[in-house]
């Protein structure tokens, strides 16, 4: 889900090219967001593109919580664990 907060819009090829998952892995997940109402899903044929669903109020939820991610894992052990006591 991070990477489709980044992009908000990607095939399946780009997800799993940018993750490095598997293909397989990737659609059981992409699946479960869409079920979830996390992501929408369109077909063009054989290329499916899934967007973030900005209109599920869970979504801004789960994009604060990446970027918090994003923030701690980039400071060091040290300063997540002080920050976190602080």
């Amino acid at each position: 889900m991070g990477i489709m907060m980044e992009s908000n819009e990607l095939n399946i090829s780009e997800i799993t090219r940018r993750s490095g998952i598997s293909h397989s892995s990737v659609e059981v997940h992409l699946e479960l967001l869409v079920e979830l109402g996390l992501l929408t899903e369109k077909r063009f044929n054989r290329i499916r593109i899934f967007r973030v669903n900005h209109s599920n109020p869970y979504t801004n939820a789960v994009g604060r919580f990446f970027s918090e991610w994003r923030s701690i894992s980039s400071e060091s052990a040290g300063q997540a664990v002080a920050r976190a006591f602080s």
